[in-house]
Protein backbone atom coordinates (compact mmCIF):
# COMPACT_ATOMS: atom_id res chain seq x y z
CA UNK A 1 0.00 0.00 0.00
CA UNK A 2 0.80 3.09 -0.71
CA UNK A 3 2.24 5.85 2.39
CA UNK A 4 -0.04 7.42 3.76
CA UNK A 5 -1.37 11.68 3.35
CA UNK A 6 -2.71 13.78 6.32
CA UNK A 7 -4.41 16.51 4.29
CA UNK A 8 -5.08 19.14 7.38
CA UNK A 9 -7.68 21.92 6.64
CA UNK A 10 -8.13 24.30 9.15
CA UNK A 11 -12.19 25.86 9.06
CA UNK A 12 -13.21 29.78 10.06
CA UNK A 13 -16.19 30.88 8.86
CA UNK A 14 -15.50 29.81 5.47
CA UNK A 15 -17.93 29.97 2.48
CA UNK A 16 -15.74 27.66 0.15
CA UNK A 17 -15.04 24.62 2.76
CA UNK A 18 -17.31 22.44 0.61
CA UNK A 19 -15.08 23.22 -2.72
CA UNK A 20 -11.96 22.26 -0.29
CA UNK A 21 -13.44 18.99 0.68
CA UNK A 22 -14.65 18.15 -2.55
CA UNK A 23 -11.30 18.70 -4.18
CA UNK A 24 -9.52 16.45 -1.60
CA UNK A 25 -12.40 13.87 -2.25
CA UNK A 26 -11.61 13.96 -6.02
CA UNK A 27 -7.86 12.68 -5.17
CA UNK A 28 -6.75 10.12 -7.56
CA UNK A 29 -3.88 8.98 -4.56
CA UNK A 30 -5.70 5.78 -2.57
CA UNK A 31 -4.63 6.39 0.72
CA UNK A 32 -5.76 9.97 2.09
CA UNK A 33 -6.54 10.92 5.58
CA UNK A 34 -8.34 13.99 5.58
CA UNK A 35 -8.47 15.84 9.14
CA UNK A 36 -10.56 19.14 9.66
CA UNK A 37 -9.85 21.39 12.52
CA UNK A 38 -12.72 23.78 13.23
CA UNK A 39 -11.13 26.80 14.64
CA UNK A 40 -14.57 27.80 16.60
CA UNK A 41 -16.32 28.84 13.59
CA UNK A 42 -20.07 30.21 13.94
CA UNK A 43 -20.78 29.90 10.13
CA UNK A 44 -20.95 27.47 7.20
CA UNK A 45 -20.54 24.18 9.00
CA UNK A 46 -23.01 22.87 7.47
CA UNK A 47 -21.36 23.02 4.35
CA UNK A 48 -18.97 19.86 5.90
CA UNK A 49 -21.98 17.50 6.77
CA UNK A 50 -21.94 15.60 3.22
CA UNK A 51 -18.36 15.14 3.91
CA UNK A 52 -18.98 13.58 7.24
CA UNK A 53 -18.14 9.92 7.52
CA UNK A 54 -14.75 10.83 4.92
CA UNK A 55 -12.87 12.91 7.23
CA UNK A 56 -11.92 13.43 10.87
CA UNK A 57 -13.48 16.27 12.46
CA UNK A 58 -11.87 18.20 15.13
CA UNK A 59 -13.15 21.02 16.80
CA UNK A 60 -11.43 23.45 19.84
CA UNK A 61 -11.67 27.11 20.42
CA UNK A 62 -10.80 30.08 18.21
CA UNK A 63 -6.25 30.56 18.43
CA UNK A 64 -5.30 30.68 14.64
CA UNK A 65 -4.02 29.02 11.49
CA UNK A 66 -1.25 27.55 13.44
CA UNK A 67 -2.77 26.29 16.39
CA UNK A 68 -5.69 24.47 14.00
CA UNK A 69 -2.80 23.05 11.87
CA UNK A 70 -0.82 22.29 15.31
CA UNK A 71 -3.85 20.58 16.43
CA UNK A 72 -4.36 18.32 12.89
CA UNK A 73 -0.66 17.74 12.84
CA UNK A 74 -0.87 15.98 16.73
CA UNK A 75 -3.90 13.81 15.28
CA UNK A 76 -2.24 13.00 12.01
CA UNK A 77 -1.70 9.57 10.87
CA UNK A 78 0.34 9.83 7.68
CA UNK A 79 3.70 9.52 6.92
CA UNK A 80 3.21 13.08 4.87
CA UNK A 81 1.57 16.07 5.81
CA UNK A 82 -0.38 18.24 3.64
CA UNK A 83 -1.94 21.79 4.51
CA UNK A 84 -4.90 22.78 2.79
CA UNK A 85 -6.75 26.24 3.41
CA UNK A 86 -10.42 25.97 3.32
CA UNK A 87 -10.56 28.69 0.64
CA UNK A 88 -8.08 26.94 -1.76
CA UNK A 89 -8.30 23.55 -3.86
CA UNK A 90 -6.30 20.44 -5.03
CA UNK A 91 -6.23 19.56 -8.44
CA UNK A 92 -7.28 16.10 -8.52
CA UNK A 93 -3.57 14.62 -9.46
CA UNK A 94 -2.01 16.57 -6.47
CA UNK A 95 -1.38 14.25 -3.99
CA UNK A 96 -0.03 11.33 -6.78
CA UNK A 97 1.90 13.58 -8.38
CA UNK A 98 3.72 15.17 -5.48
CA UNK A 99 4.21 11.71 -3.65
CA UNK A 100 5.49 10.05 -6.85
CA UNK A 101 8.21 13.26 -7.27
CA UNK A 102 8.77 13.12 -3.42
CA UNK A 103 9.14 9.14 -3.77
CA UNK A 104 11.84 9.62 -7.20
CA UNK A 105 13.89 12.16 -5.54
CA UNK A 106 14.09 11.12 -1.93
CA UNK A 107 12.77 14.72 -1.02
CA UNK A 108 11.54 15.14 2.24
CA UNK A 109 10.14 18.24 1.84
CA UNK A 110 8.31 19.65 -1.80
CA UNK A 111 5.99 22.31 -2.94
CA UNK A 112 4.83 23.19 -6.19
CA UNK A 113 3.55 25.57 -8.91
CA UNK A 114 0.04 26.67 -8.12
CA UNK A 115 -3.11 28.27 -10.38
CA UNK A 116 -4.38 31.69 -9.24
CA UNK A 117 -8.07 32.31 -8.98
CA UNK A 118 -11.08 34.30 -7.81
CA UNK A 119 -13.88 33.99 -5.53
CA UNK A 120 -15.94 32.29 -8.08
CA UNK A 121 -13.45 29.86 -9.34
CA UNK A 122 -12.26 31.70 -12.72
CA UNK A 123 -8.96 31.49 -13.33
CA UNK A 124 -6.26 34.25 -13.04
CA UNK A 125 -3.05 33.11 -13.76
CA UNK A 126 -2.76 29.43 -14.70
CA UNK A 127 1.14 28.56 -13.33
CA UNK A 128 2.30 30.82 -10.84
CA UNK A 129 5.90 29.39 -9.43
CA UNK A 130 9.40 30.35 -9.41
CA UNK A 131 12.08 28.02 -10.09
CA UNK A 132 15.31 28.91 -8.33
CA UNK A 133 18.86 27.35 -9.66
CA UNK A 134 19.99 25.78 -6.84
CA UNK A 135 19.94 25.10 -2.88
CA UNK A 136 21.84 28.58 -2.41
CA UNK A 137 19.89 30.54 -4.49
CA UNK A 138 16.86 29.46 -2.95
CA UNK A 139 18.31 29.97 0.41
CA UNK A 140 19.35 33.02 -0.32
CA UNK A 141 15.79 34.15 -1.51
CA UNK A 142 14.24 32.38 1.17
CA UNK A 143 16.75 34.88 3.71
CA UNK A 144 14.30 37.93 2.46
CA UNK A 145 10.76 36.55 0.72
CA UNK A 146 8.70 33.86 0.87
CA UNK A 147 8.40 32.13 -2.29
CA UNK A 148 6.85 28.85 -0.61
CA UNK A 149 2.79 28.86 -1.23
CA UNK A 150 2.26 26.90 2.12
CA UNK A 151 -0.39 24.49 0.26
CA UNK A 152 1.22 24.18 -1.67
CA UNK A 153 3.71 21.84 0.47
CA UNK A 154 3.64 18.53 1.42
CA UNK A 155 6.06 17.24 4.08
CA UNK A 156 7.33 14.43 6.04
CA UNK A 157 5.65 14.17 9.30
CA UNK A 158 8.70 13.40 10.98
CA UNK A 159 10.11 16.69 10.44
CA UNK A 160 7.74 18.05 12.75
CA UNK A 161 9.62 16.13 15.12
CA UNK A 162 13.09 17.24 14.37
CA UNK A 163 11.65 21.17 14.36
CA UNK A 164 8.60 21.52 15.92
CA UNK A 165 5.69 22.59 15.09
CA UNK A 166 4.13 25.93 14.14
CA UNK A 167 4.74 28.99 15.69
CA UNK A 168 1.39 29.87 17.30
CA UNK A 169 2.36 33.01 19.06
CA UNK A 170 2.36 34.62 14.73
CA UNK A 171 -1.23 35.66 13.46
CA UNK A 172 -0.24 35.73 10.00
CA UNK A 173 3.57 33.96 9.16
CA UNK A 174 3.65 30.87 10.56
CA UNK A 175 4.23 29.41 7.15
CA UNK A 176 7.38 31.59 6.36
CA UNK A 177 8.73 30.42 10.01
CA UNK A 178 8.75 27.40 9.44
CA UNK A 179 10.54 27.06 6.08
CA UNK A 180 13.13 28.85 8.05
CA UNK A 181 13.30 27.32 10.56
CA UNK A 182 13.42 23.92 8.60
CA UNK A 183 15.83 25.00 6.34
CA UNK A 184 18.49 25.84 9.52
CA UNK A 185 17.77 22.09 10.26
CA UNK A 186 19.31 21.12 7.08
CA UNK A 187 15.81 20.01 4.86
CA UNK A 188 16.38 20.60 1.50
CA UNK A 189 12.94 21.84 -0.26
CA UNK A 190 12.37 20.46 -3.64
CA UNK A 191 10.18 22.01 -6.54
CA UNK A 192 7.51 20.11 -8.63
CA UNK A 193 7.01 23.28 -11.36
CA UNK A 194 3.31 21.60 -11.90
CA UNK A 195 0.58 24.18 -11.12
CA UNK A 196 -1.68 20.95 -8.68
CA UNK A 197 -3.15 23.87 -6.03
CA UNK A 198 -5.59 26.44 -6.91
CA UNK A 199 -4.98 29.40 -4.51
CA UNK A 200 -8.09 31.71 -4.15
CA UNK A 201 -8.06 35.49 -4.10
CA UNK A 202 -11.04 37.20 -2.42
CA UNK A 203 -11.68 39.82 -0.50
CA UNK A 204 -12.33 38.42 2.65
CA UNK A 205 -9.08 36.87 2.59
CA UNK A 206 -6.73 37.81 5.95
CA UNK A 207 -3.74 38.44 3.80
CA UNK A 208 -5.92 41.39 1.88
CA UNK A 209 -8.23 42.28 4.64
CA UNK A 210 -4.69 42.41 7.02
CA UNK A 211 -2.11 43.30 5.30
CA UNK A 212 -0.18 46.37 7.03
CA UNK A 213 0.06 43.51 9.95
CA UNK A 214 1.09 40.83 7.83
CA UNK A 215 4.08 42.83 6.61
CA UNK A 216 4.91 43.92 9.55
CA UNK A 217 5.06 40.21 11.26
CA UNK A 218 6.79 38.86 7.99
CA UNK A 219 9.13 41.59 8.64
CA UNK A 220 9.82 40.51 12.21
CA UNK A 221 10.18 37.23 11.06
CA UNK A 222 12.81 37.99 8.49
CA UNK A 223 14.76 39.50 10.88
CA UNK A 224 14.35 36.59 13.47
CA UNK A 225 16.34 34.48 11.19
CA UNK A 226 18.82 36.84 9.22
CA UNK A 227 22.08 35.85 10.99
CA UNK A 228 21.38 32.11 11.25
CA UNK A 229 20.13 32.63 7.38
CA UNK A 230 23.73 34.30 6.50
CA UNK A 231 25.61 32.02 8.58
CA UNK A 232 24.07 28.95 6.73
CA UNK A 233 24.85 30.27 3.08
CA UNK A 234 28.30 31.15 3.89
CA UNK A 235 28.82 27.22 5.39
CA UNK A 236 27.20 26.20 1.85
CA UNK A 237 29.47 28.25 -0.43
CA UNK A 238 27.40 31.58 -1.08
Amino acid sequence: MRPRVTVVIPFYNCPYIDRALASVAGQTYPNVEVIVVDDGSAMHTDKIAPYANRIRYLTKSNGGTASALNSGIRQASGEYIAWLSSDDMFAPQKLERQIAFMAESGSAASFTAYTSIDGNGKVLEPHVGLAVAGRVAFLRMLSYANPINGCTVVLRKELFDRAGLFNESLSYTQDYEMWLRLALHNVRFDYLPEALTFYRFHPQMGTIRNRPAVLSEFEMVRDWYKGQMESLIAQLGG
